[in-house]
């Protein structure tokens, strides 16, 4: 108890600096920022041996990650002769440069490699030349740092590789590196490979390193992590489910416009490895376009808004899988949208039914929430037959006259003339970036964001509208000139309303439906 208020007392200035930024830039005080999207990459220490380097690009490509950082020492496979060392032939460079091409994984840098002396550190560089890396992470001594750094100064300028200075717990301090690089009048070809986790284990604040690093143009890589608290014996947990900030820490970086690499190192050797990167990519993928609003106050949409692929499974509602306190306290867990017995929901007496977690239309009218909700993340499956014809209604203001007082997110098994009453299409107002073909039987996940007039729908996530409401300024008009039916402009439409699901004659059914006000 007694480390845990000292780490506190130690983080209260990094945690302030934080807030003061905040403050100060505001979440759409840069549109470029808003818009600035990272890039993800693996350290291949994640993917270590037994597993090959040859192994470790496959997995890395599975996962949709491009880049990746090789690590000393690791077998390189796939009939290859040798390790990933900076002394291989020049036949096996061709030979991994290859493998990487194959796997369409860019080799962007090598480490985290300390070389004994100068012949090692110029062998190092001539290697990231040739394997036409981006940089290299090194850790050099803080001993010799008068000496040492100047070298790899001149040899970063010469090969057009930046370094990046990697640092394990105690006892050096980034901000040691960024103060002697300063001092020795260092240019930016030097700067830091931080480890997000390792700062951490060592009672650093990661946003505010991560700001002080750029600030200081500094910023060359990043092994990101989450962990299960600020301590030396802390691990790493799916990101997103930890103690330290994820959300921020990728907030910071999007507010930098940070174009370098940040690296999956996922350090924790547990079972179910595989399953917490690939949670943890998923998670990156959201963190990285959600709004940074959002990510400030650590709100990231989970996938689905559930880990339980059948949280309402037999009729009975289920909670998602249980969180630490510290990531339910940051976000609550999201809601049914509808009660197990409809207690919340406004319908004709037996015109829809719960049936094995499946909310089934049975004849006679639409399903209305009895809550209104304005802003709110909506995520939710559907299943058509043939010609279905069905839809999701947005805050709408008058059930009984819903066509001219809701928004209609369109489901539609099948073609139309007006492609803007496609699945995925805000109905008669906006098309879908594409057409979908939807087929019979089969389930597909909408989720829906609506933040004042913007909204967003993704259909099993890819993204068919992100529209501005505010533009539709006239009744019966769209922007582009063209007629809809509405005889409200829909900037003029209620702020808040009911979530309706539309019975259209066709059998529709929906399940998973989880509503998350914002």
């Amino acid at each position: 108890m007694k480390h845990r208020l000292i780490l506190a007392t130690l983080l209260l200035p990094a945690l302030a600096l934080h807030s003061s930024l905040l403050a100060a830039a505001g979440p759409a005080a840069d549109p470029a920022a808003e818009a600035h999207r990272l890039k993800l990459g693996m350290q291949a220490w994640t993917l270590k041996a037994p597993l090959t380097f040859a192994e470790a690009l496959e997995r890395t490509a599975a996962l949709g990650i491009r880049h990746i950082q090789a690590y000393r020492g690791q077998k390189i496979g796939a009939g290859i002769e040798g390790v990933m060392l900076p002394d291989m032939p020049a036949a096996t460079r061709e030979a991994v440069l290859a493998l990487c091409k194959k796997h369409g994984v860019t080799l962007s840098s090598y480490g985290i490699y300390t070389p004994k002396d100068e012949a090692g550190w110029r062998q190092l560089f001539t290697f990231a030349k040739a394997m036409g890396l981006r940089d290299v992470g090194i850790e050099p001594g803080i001993a010799k740092w008068d000496e040492t750094l100047p070298l790899i100064a001149q040899l970063a300028r010469e090969t057009g590789i930046r370094a990046g200075i990697h640092n394990h717990p105690n006892p050096n301090k980034p901000e040691d590196y960024l103060k002697k690089l300063a001092a020795l009048g260092i240019g930016p070809e030097i700067g830091l490979c931080a480890d997000t986790g390792h700062w951490a284990r060592s009672g650093w604040e990661p946003v505010a390193g991560l700001h002080a690093a750029g600030a200081a143009g500094r910023l060359v890589a990043v092994h990101f992590k989450d962990l299960t608290d600020h301590i030396r014996k802390a691990h790493d947990v799916p990101w997103g489910a930890g103690a330290t900030a994820a959300a921020a820490q990728l907030a910071e970086l999007r507010r930098q416009k940070f174009d370098g690499i940040v690296y999956v190192e996922y350090e924790h050797r547990t079972p179910a490895l595989p399953d917490e990167v690939a949670a943890s990519v998923d998670w990156f993928n959201r963190a990285n376009a959600a709004p940074l609003a959002d990510l400030d106050a650590n709100r990231v949409p989970p996938k689905g808004f559930t880990h339980d692929p059948a949280p309402l499974a037999a009729g009975r509602a289920v909670s998602p899988k249980p969180r630490s306190a510290a990531a339910a306290a940051k976000w609550p867990a999201p809601a049914p949208l509808f009660a197990p017995d409809l207690s919340n929901a406004d319908c004709k007496p037996g015109s829809w039914a719960w049936e094995n977690g499946v909310l089934a239309a049975k004849g006679g009218g639409d399903l209305w929430t009895k809550e209104s909700y304005g802003d709110f993340y909506l995520s939710l499956e559907f299943r058509c037959a043939e010609k279905t014809n069905s839809g999701v209604f947005l805050r709408c203001s008058d059930t009984a006259g819903w066509l001219h007082n809701a928004i209609e997110v369109q489901i539609l098994q099948g073609d139309a003339p007006n492609e803007r009453e496609l699945v995925g299409a805000v109905f008669d107002c906006q098309a879908p970036a594409r057409q979908v073909a939807i087929e019979p039987g089969k389930w597909y996940q909408y989720v829906i964001s609506a933040r004042g007039s913007r909204l967003t729908i993704l259909l099993d996530g890819e993204q068919l509208v992100n529209m501005n409401l505010a533009q539709w300024k006239e009744p019966g008009k769209n922007p582009d000139g063209t007629p809809n039916k509405f005889k409200k402009a829909y900037k003029d439409m209620a702020p808040k309303g009911r979530i309706g699901l539309q019975y259209h004659g066709a059998p529709i059914e929906f399940r998973n439906l989880y509503i998350d006000p914002i």
